[in-house]
């Protein structure tokens, strides 16, 4: 069942496909715009359409009077510095971002060439903007976090669901710098709702099986991953593990969900890559992203994956349903 409505993740090419050459119209201009991201193409084909959707309509019409050079390191951070590099030789009006570590490879790249963030965390924190009122340098765009307490709340949805819940392993991968913070806030959240944590960690895909061999051993009865890129792109090798292991999953992203994690709780990052046309308009318009202000998220939605809680015997409360914003049966 369907509150809203129910996206389907479409795939597409796996790796860096940049648009060809564009005839320039007579007196018309045609921009063009980097776009750098840590995970595969087919993992965020459906952030892709929302970005290009946005574009249009502002009269920005992809192949005319815009070009998208996309890169994707397919889940390997290590090929960031590489690709942020390859957008600056190209000479780019603008970098399109997506998490941080994109963030960070594209500001080793240039001091110059605008920035736009769609889904940050921390950006001040993180050292991406000097503050979200003036961020000061090149680099500007959205947050996808409000502090620490969003944390927790995932915490609380997961014992809202599972009432006798005393035990939890947190996937995280501590490259992901932001992800430190997160970890310290989960942990206070924990002792206030009475639950035992059992951190994990994971670089990478070939990290996953040693990792839920710990969580195995460790009695663990739940699991939440820590939300960042590089687990992203690998989050249905994670889901069939868990699912393996008889752990309910929850993370940050409704795409964790619509993979068969029982829930996800966090902003909709297709919102944020549509909002982010507004920066990309302004600067294309003359505006400095130094004096464009970070946007920070209002709205979080619940997503609940019936399908997944058949599959392990459980019965999700009502009262939790009542409160999703998408049901997936």
């Amino acid at each position: 069942m369907r509150r809203r409505e129910f996206l389907v993740l479409i795939g597409s090419a796996a790796i860096a496909c940049p648009l060809p050459a564009i005839a320039q119209q007579p007196g018309g201009r045609v921009y063009k715009i980097g776009y750098l991201q840590i995970a595969a193409r087919e993992q965020t084909t459906h952030l892709i359409k929302a970005l290009e959707d946005g574009l249009r309509t502002l009269g920005y019409r992809v192949g005319e009077n815009v070009v998208i050079e996309y890169r994707f390191a397919n889940g390997d951070m290590q090929k960031l510095p590489a690709l942020a590099a390859d957008l600056v030789r190209l000479g780019v009006d603008i970098i399109v971002t997506g998490n941080n570590a994109n963030t960070v490879a594209a500001m080793k790249a240039t001091a110059t060439i605008p920035i736009v963030m769609t889904v940050s965390v921390d950006p001040v924190g993180a050292g991406l903007v000097a503050n979200l009122a003036h961020p000061g340098g090149n680099v500007t765009g959205l947050t996808q976090d409000t502090g620490d307490e969003i944390n927790g709340k995932r915490l609380e949805l997961l014992k809202d669901a599972l009432p006798s819940l005393s035990r939890v392993a947190i996937l995280w991968n501590p490259d992901f710098a932001a992800n430190l913070g997160r970890l310290n806030a989960t942990k206070q959240a924990a002792r206030a709702l009475g639950l035992t944590l059992v951190t994990v960690e994971a670089r990478g895909p070939e990290a996953l099986e040693p990792a839920f061999a710990i969580m195995k051993n460790e009695r663990a009865e739940a699991l939440l991953v820590l939300g960042e890129p590089v687990l992203f792109n690998f989050r249905d090798q994670i889901l069939t593990m868990a699912l393996r292991s008889r752990l309910p999953a929850i993370s940050t992203a409704r795409e964790y969900a619509q993979s068969g994690f029982l829930l996800s709780y966090g902003v909709d990052f297709r919102d944020l890559f549509r909002r982010s046309v507004i920066f990309i308009d302004k600067i294309f318009k003359g505006a400095k992203a130094a004096e464009l202000p970070v946007e920070q998220p209002t709205k979080f939605e619940l997503v609940i994956n019936l399908k997944t809680a058949k599959a392990l015997g459980l019965e999700v409360p009502w009262f939790l349903q009542q409160r999703a914003d998408e049901v997936i049966e």
